[in-house]
């Protein structure tokens, strides 16, 4: 059975950070280091003009020194209000009303609050009591692809159900100075906030997105890629030289699980856009010309990589720009672990 994606909403917050605003906090934190010049240079590389942050850039939990305790609270205010009002605008986009949906599935990584952002939207949307809850809390950026894939098995199992998936990060509450490796300067450049939701049903709400199937695979022995480990300061992300080349090794598996189902190239993309190389190698395995990869392309430049929100941005700039009737299409991210998720299906009117 099919799986058909209405579409998405994204909501983001307020606070425009420039590339250069960011160049200017690391060399007033960092003037004496000695690789300073090196780090600049590589965050003018990460492909992003713009991001947004929920709070300004010199607030305590971005740039200033707060803890844990105010950084995990702010983390989870700031994703839960912004999932709120993706959510608000998927059913509206659906037109469907809190009461209508069967089920929710959610991802979101940057903050540990129990109950969590499922509970949180069952209250603050008014979704009924007896909806079934699917939480996601430590995919990263393959949140928003696994979180279609598991809507995906649900629609499959219950005809009829109506499930709502949410992802929200704020990925501003992970920039500290007191990390100060060249992969940190890097998710400095690289990280911005925002929330995106969509509804999946068993049958079309209108043009969109048609899953006809899902994958995932997490590569082994890949727990030296990158990865996110907490201290009494907060989240901090890190990865290894490795992390570069990982993508590089489980397409070569998804363009085999393609051929497997004697699926079509995909004529449009939905990637995860995490940085130049998660995209490039995108074009080098999946055989596909640079301008299959555009929406990805500009959702990294204006907004950054937005985690698991990343690919339900991209899916939302594709329906602005639709594909033909028929063409084939193919939604794929990448998270911690080493993992990737993909839908593979077709462009449905």
């Amino acid at each position: 059975m099919s799986a058909y994606v209405a579409r998405p909403a994204i909501a983001l917050p307020q606070h425009v950070i420039t590339t250069d605003d960011i160049c200017d906090d690391i060399a007033r934190h960092h003037s004496g280091h000695p690789q300073l010049a090196t780090y600049l240079r590589v965050a003018k590389t990460v492909g992003v003009r713009t991001r947004r942050f929920s709070r300004p850039l010199n607030s305590p939990t971005v740039s200033g020194s707060a803890g844990i305790e105010e950084r995990n609270l702010v983390a989870f205010e700031d994703s839960a209000r912004l999932a709120e009002e993706a959510a608000r605008g998927a059913m509206a986009n659906a037109g469907l009303g809190p009461s209508d949906i069967d089920a929710v599935v959610t991802s979101h990584t940057t903050s540990w609050t129990t109950p969590g952002l499922d509970v949180h939207l069952v209250n603050a949307l008014g979704l009924r009591p007896d909806v079934r809850r699917t939480p996601m809390a430590s995919l990263g950026c393959g949140g928003g692809a696994q979180a279609l894939a598991r809507a995906a098995d649900d629609v499959a199992a219950r005809p009829g159900a109506r499930v709502l998936v949410v992802a929200a990060e704020t990925l501003s509450t992970v920039y500290r100075h007191e990390d100060d490796g060249l992969g940190s300067m890097i998710y400095k450049a690289l990280f911005g906030d925002g929330a995106g939701a969509c509804v999946v049903t068993d049958a079309p709400l209108g043009p969109g997105f048609r899953i006809d199937a899902c994958w995932e695979y997490l590569l082994p022995d890949s727990l030296d890629r990158y990865w996110c480990s907490v201290d009494e300061r907060g989240l901090h992300f890190d990865s290894t030289r490795k992390a570069a080349d990982a993508t590089g090794e489980v397409l070569p598996l998804l363009v085999d699980w393609l051929d497997g189902l004697e699926a079509p190239r995909p004529e449009w993309t939905v990637v995860h856009a995490g940085g130049p190389r998660i995209l490039e190698n995108a074009v080098k395995y999946l055989g596909v010309e640079e301008k299959v990869l555009r929406h990805s392309w500009s959702s990294l430049e204006e907004y950054g990589n937005l985690g698991g929100v990343s690919v339900l941005d991209v899916l939302a700039r594709t329906y602005e720009e639709p594909p033909g009737p028929g063409a084939p299409g193919l939604l794929t991210a990448f998270g911690p672990g080493f993992f990737a998720a993909a839908c593979q299906g077709a462009w449905c009117e």
